[in-house]
């Protein structure tokens, strides 16, 4: 750390010294925090991605990489669907579909579905062929990772 003298050099004992005021700032504790604040956000983003509550079922499968633009659909255990965590009113799904922003080249955007464990195996599949109608056909299913085999 440098220490500032003033112009006229070294005062005697009566005039007293007058200290430059210091004019650096310790980054170091900034830094700290921001690295710590940003641990915390890459932790907590992904238990965020989707605020409905759906209990997924397990499987062995791999997990894949998340895209930043994709599209979660999401189906209660009560049969509500859910696009990014906004409820669909009964029957305006396909409106709802075609309203959906498509990428800058045209294709289609990247749907995750996400499905109660408890639904009818019909519902699920109703909402996949709506989807599938849309023309949304790259599709990913989201389940829980499980160690032992169904």
């Amino acid at each position: 750390m440098a220490m500032g003298l003033s112009a006229s050099g070294r005062r005697g004992r009566r005039g007293g010294s007058r200290r430059a005021p210091m004019a650096e700032i310790n980054v170091t504790p900034l830094v700290d925090v921001m690295l710590v604040l940003l641990i915390i956000f890459m932790v907590t983003a992904p238990l965020l991605t989707s605020a409905v509550p759906v209990d997924l079922p397990d499987s062995r499968a791999s997990a894949m990489e998340q895209e930043p633009d994709q599209i979660t659909i999401s189906i209660a255990a009560d049969g509500g669907i859910y696009i990014d965590d906004d409820p669909v009113a009964p029957g305006t799904l396909p409106d709802r579909l075609a309203a959906l922003p498509r990428q800058a080249s045209g294709e289609p955007p990247l749907i995750t579905l996400r499905a109660d464990r408890a639904l009818d195996y019909g519902r699920v599949m109703s909402v996949m062929g709506e989807l599938n109608r849309a023309g949304l056909n790259a599709i990913s299913l989201v389940t829980n990772s499980s160690e032992t085999a169904p």
